[in-house]
């Protein structure tokens, strides 16, 4: 994965229904988000901690941020 942190995998990707996806062209597609997503995730850690924030915060605020994403796409 490209950019990726040496200590981080990308999962076994799984259907809801806990199946795994077998998609190779899907598997590809998710994995090269998640390595673009680290890139900029990266970037602003270190920009916020250059700039004299707190790590543990940066780190809190990067998780908070990923609780607010919506599925545009659950049913209701």
């Amino acid at each position: 994965m490209a950019g990726a942190d040496k200590g981080f995998a990308p999962p076994a990707w799984k259907t809801p229904d806990g199946g795994p996806v077998s998609c190779t062209e899907k598997i590809k597609v998710l994995n090269e988000n998640l390595g673009e997503i680290h890139g900029m995730v990266q970037d602003a850690f270190e920009d916020a901690v250059l700039m004299g924030c707190d790590e543990a915060q940066v780190r809190d605020v990067l998780r908070r941020l990923v609780e607010t994403l919506e599925n545009p796409y659950r049913k209701t």
